[in-house]
C-alpha cells in the first residue's frame, strides 16, 4: 500500500503546520536544571577558548546534567550550518573561515577537562571541497597528542557522500564513529531536506568495513515523534544493524522553537523500552533509549557496554 509522504503515517492524517498548536508535554518530560558551578566553570572555559558547543547550539535538554559533571560535546568549524533541517536549532547561513587554532584548543580544553571520553560532532560545512573532514582530523589527532588516554568519538555529517572526506575521517583513528541516521526514510524530505537516507546509511556501512580489525566502533541515532510508525521504526533499525551499526541511540524530538517542525506525539518510557528490546534483539552492542536520550549523552558508558557485550574490533 502506497503512503502519502504529505499525510502524518501513524494517522493518516496530514501533518500538523509549525503554526498548529503544540501538543500537551507529559509529566514524564520535565528537565531538570542543575545550578552547579561546574555549568559557569565550563561555560567559561569554552568561551576563552572561542570554543562551541552542540549542548548549547542544539537547546539540549541534558546540558545542566552533563556540565554538572565536566561533560560537553564540542562541536567545531563554527556555530552556521549550511543545511535546513527542520528539527535543528543550529544556525542556519553562510559560515566563517575555519579557525585553524581550533584544533588545539579543544585538544587543550579536553586535557584541563581531565576526559577520558571525548565527543566531537560539527556542522554542515558544504561549501568546503571536503566538507571540512581534514579540519576533523586534525582535532582527533591533537586530542591524541595531548590525551593518550582518552577515548575519541566523532559525529559526523555526511560530507555530501564524498568517500575521499570520509577515508580522511577513518584515517584519523577515532575510537567510534558516529553518525546520525535521525529519521526514518518516508520523513526524510521533511525533516532532512538536504540529506539522503541511503548516503547516510552507505557512510555507517563503508566505516564499519574499514573497522574490521581496527579498534573502532559504529553508532547512529534517531529521534522519534516525527510521525513515524513502530514498524518504519523497526525497519530503520534493521537497515542500521544490516550495515554494521553497533551503537543506537533512540530519544524523544523536542521542538526546538516554533519555528520548527512540530512534535506528532510524545512517547511513554515503556514505549521507549520497547523500541530498546526490538533493537537488541536485532544483534545491537548496546542500545540507548528513552526520553531524553541525545547521541552524545552518557556516551562513555554505552561505548564500556558494547565493547563489554562484542569487544573492540
Amino acid at each position: 500500500m502506497s503512503i502519502n509522504p504529505k499525510n502524518n503515517p501513524s494517522t493518516g492524517e496530514p501533518f500538523r503546520k509549525w503554526s498548529d498548536p503544540k501538543l500537551a508535554r507529559p509529566s514524564w518530560i520535565k528537565i531538570k536544571h542543575n545550578g552547579s558551578e561546574n555549568i559557569s566553570w565550563l561555560a567559561d572555559v569554552m568561551r576563552s577558548k572561542n570554543l562551541h558547543t552542540v549542548c548549547e547550539e542544539a537547546h539540549c535538554p541534558n546540558l545542566s546534567e552533563c556540565w554538572a559533571h565536566k561533560t560537553a560535546t564540542f562541536m567545531i568549524m563554527g556555530e552556521i550550518c549550511t543545511r535546513h533541517c527542520g528539527f535543528c536549532a543550529v544556525k542556519k547561513g553562510a559560515p566563517l573561515p575555519l579557525d585553524t587554532a581550533e584544533p588545539l584548543h579543544v585538544a587543550e580544553v579536553v586535557k584541563q577537562m581531565g576526559l577520558k571520553h571525548a565527543v566531537v560532532t560539527s556542522v554542515n560545512r558544504d561549501e568546503l571541497p571536503d566538507g571540512g573532514a581534514a579540519h576533523f582530523a586534525k582535532v582527533i589527532r591533537e586530542i591524541r597528542r595531548l590525551n593518550t588516554e582518552c577515548r575519541i568519538e566523532v559525529l559526523i555529517p555526511d560530507f555530501c557522500g564524498n568517500k575521499e572526506a570520509l577515508q580522511i575521517i577513518l584515517e584519523g583513528m577515532p575510537d567510534i564513529l558516529n553518525h546520525n541516521i535521525e529519521t526514518v526514510p518516508h520523513l526524510y524530505k521533511r525533516v532532512r531536506p538536504d540529506a539522503r537516507y541511503q548516503q547516510s546509511l552507505e557512510l555507517i556501512q563503508k566505516a564499519s568495513r574499514w573497522s574490521k580489525g581496527k579498534p573502532m566502533l559504529t553508532k547512529s541515532g534517531l529521534m522519534v515523534g516525527l510521525g513515524e510508525t513502530k514498524d518504519m521504526l523497526e525497519e530503520t533499525f534493521r537497515d542500521l544493524r544490516h550495515m554494521g551499526c553497533d551503537i543506537l541511540t533512540i530519544g524523544q524530538y523536542l521542538r526546538p522553537t516554533p519555528k520548527h517542525l512540530p512534535i506528532e506525539k510524545y512517547y511513554h518510557p515503556d514505549e521507549f523500552m520497547e523500541l530498546k528490546t526490538i533493537a537488541l534483539g536485532l544483534g545491537f552492542r548496546h542500545v540507548e533509549s528513552g526520553p531524553f536520550v541525545r547521541s552524545s549523552y552518557h556516551a562513555h558508558e554505552q561505548t564500556i557496554s558494547a565493547i563489554e557485550k562484542g569487544g573492540e574490533r
